[in-house]
């Protein structure tokens, strides 16, 4: 593994992001914008609500982890399709530079990605609403990474997806966590679904994390077993991501598709 090689590929794409003024904005928009929706939404919700104690923190906080999952996963993705959109898909698997160099310069940098667009809107939060994530103590390194695992194992889905299907195939890269966020029960208990729905639940780490968020803004408890669980389940998940995107990858080579990629 040449670390060389990891470090010019993210390189390219901190070029493209530093250079880009509407792809900062795009970075920072969006969370920002979500920070302030549920921040609103969750200061109405205690005038009105007896479930949470402490309403604006809990339902902040997790509209703030849930976007760092969510930029995550967007993240790789975009990264993906640049080089798509760019028609240096071809350049990019002829070049003497393998895959698990690609996943790992796509992982790292995704999280520069990442933490541009949640920082500031995470800073946004404290003097509008009076909430910081920094409230979960050390346990929030731990929810970030189980989180961000995650995130990048969706990434790697829907990008196994594109070597598969082809660009056609991302549409799913916008789809994919609105389709999970029901199961992630990310503004609520697990209690609120139907029984076989939490059986499904269960199988995600969004369910443990953000019940242990919870658990720590509501009752000042640390369950460490829960924190535990999100990270192993995370890792299940990401190393069965690459594994597909292996195969996704391989069965594109013997196809013949690759080169076509982006034509």
């Amino acid at each position: 593994m040449n670390l060389n090689k990891i470090y010019a590929l993210g390189l390219r794409h901190i070029y493209l992001i530093s250079n880009s003024f509407p792809r900062i904005l795009d970075l920072i928009y969006w969370p920002t914008v979500q920070i302030f929706l549920w921040g609103f939404i969750s200061k109405f919700f205690t005038l009105n609500s007896e479930y949470y104690s402490n309403t604006i923190g809990v339902i902040l906080t997790a509209a703030i982890l849930y976007d760092f999952l969510f930029r995550a996963s967007i993240s790789f993705n975009m990264m993906f399709l640049e080089e798509i959109w760019s028609r240096n898909f071809t350049n990019l698997f002829i070049a003497p530079i393998k895959i698990s160099e690609i996943i790992i310069s796509l992982t790292l940098t995704a999280l520069v990605r990442t933490l541009i667009g949640l920082i500031p809107a995470a800073i946004l939060a404290v003097p509008l609403f009076g909430v910081s994530v920094l409230t979960l103590g050390p346990s929030l390194i731990f929810l970030l990474f189980s989180l961000y695992l995650f995130g990048v194992t969706l990434g790697l889905l829907v990008t196994s997806g594109l070597l598969r299907f082809g660009p056609s195939f991302e549409n799913i890269a916008w789809a994919s966590l609105f389709f999970l966020a029901p199961l992630g029960c990310i503004y609520y208990p697990i209690e609120i679904l139907p029984p076989l729905l939490q059986i499904i639940a269960k199988a995600l780490p969004l369910v443990h994390i953000f019940e242990e968020m919870r658990n720590i803004l509501m009752n000042s408890e640390i369950n460490q077993f829960n924190i535990l669980k999100s990270i192993s389940i995370s890792v299940v998940y990401f190393v069965f991501g690459v594994i597909i995107f292996y195969i996704s990858y391989f069965g594109a080579k013997k196809r013949g598709t690759l080169i076509n990629m982006g034509e």
